[in-house]
């Protein structure tokens, strides 16, 4: 059971953004509520280009000088224990959406406390605060890395995951382990969600469409891991979102199992795409749109700048999600193929990098 939460009129903290997803999500809220207020809380790190975080932030701005809902942006990390009580104290936010994390798998070798202060002593100011300022419901960014390599697909939450097979993983694993201790001893209304493989306009230059599309205009050849026996979920950031603005308006209820006992109010869900793609298609299907979209020239030669190599550390062969239980108790799964996200990605990139 869910207990049915009006977004409308109400404080909501979205941390993590101008980051990719938080920033199409504090849009979203700007456009879609009649009033309330969305405060948005990011550090504003150099992981990738910070132009493009002002880049969104412009934009967040843009939309809330026209939205009936109030918007501020706090510059600062959640691992900053102050700050993060002061905005509590301050704001006493209802619904929080923690997407703040220190991202990537393979920067996760490299920069191991990154991990540690952003995942974990972040979340834990987040989980701290949401006990003392009580709030509706905590919905926080897991990751679909924390399935490690499982091999059975498509996952499906109840699957195992104590084996992952990086940092990174690990630390959205633990961020999964403290959310329902939290509940289990203080009530937080707590849902995780498992992303799988997000793109789309905007995203993350360290993310596959950007990447590949940056190689290829700078001449530099493809690197396809595993050689080219990767399969991924991608999900367009239209789907993400759409996904985590129905879970907001749905926290866990209070329950009683079969057996009489109370289940507590907490649960996790995938959000995938449900359709695995191969890396060579993916790319081909890239390819095409980029030259649809006028990035490359009709001419230009594809076979030409791709490199097959091997699997890299941390890396999975194949990330597939069962997004049933997200459609059984909100009624969505994701639906935008990789043809129409891809299409939408090249488009803004033209117009964003000319």
């Amino acid at each position: 059971m869910k207990e049915k939460i009006d977004l409308n009129g109400k404080t909501i903290l979205v941390t993590g953004s101008p980051g990719f997803i938080g920033a199409n999500l504090v849009l979203r809220l700007l456009r879609e509520l009649t009033g309330g207020t969305v405060l948005s809380l990011d550090n504003m790190n150099d992981y990738y280009d910070v132009r493009l975080k002002e880049y969104r932030l412009r934009l967040i701005e843009q939309a809330a000088a026209v939205s009936p809902v109030k918007h501020v942006f706090i510059r600062g990390s959640i691992a900053d224990q102050s700050l993060v009580n002061r905005l509590f104290e301050t704001y006493r936010p209802e619904i929080v959406v923690n997407l703040a994390a220190q991202a990537g798998v393979r920067y996760s070798i490299e920069n191991p406390f990154a991990y540690v202060d952003s995942n974990l002593v972040g979340f834990t100011n987040i989980l701290e605060c949401c006990r003392h300022y009580p709030v509706r419901h905590l919905v926080y960014a897991s990751s679909s890395s924390v399935y490690g390599g499982n091999e059975k697909v498509p996952f499906e939450e109840t699957d195992n995951v104590d084996n992952p097979k990086s940092l990174y993983a690990a630390t959205k694993k633990a961020n999964e382990l403290m959310a329902s201790c939290y509940n289990s001893l203080y009530g937080i209304k707590a849902t995780g969600l498992r992303f799988f493989t997000v793109y789309g306009p905007w995203g993350r230059p360290d993310m596959a469409p950007m990447l590949f599309t940056d190689a290829i205009l700078k001449g530099r050849k493809i690197k396809v891991f595993n050689n080219g026996n990767m399969r991924r979920d991608f999900t367009y950031i239209d789907d993400i979102v759409e996904g985590v603005y129905r879970v907001m308006q749905g926290a866990p209820e209070k329950a009683n199992g079969e057996d009489g006992l109370p289940i507590p109010p907490y649960a996790v869900y995938n959000i995938g795409g449900g359709q695995p793609e191969n890396l060579l298609d993916y790319i081909a299907t890239l390819q095409e749109e980029l030259v649809r979209s006028g990035v490359l020239p009709a001419d230009y030669d594809f076979e030409g700048h791709r490199e097959l190599v091997g699997m890299q550390a941390g890396d999975v062969p194949v990330t597939y999600a069962d997004s049933a239980a997200l459609e059984a108790d909100y009624g969505f799964t994701p639906k935008i193929g990789i043809r129409e996200g891809l299409r939408a990605f090249c488009e803004w990139y033209r117009e964003y990098y000319s």
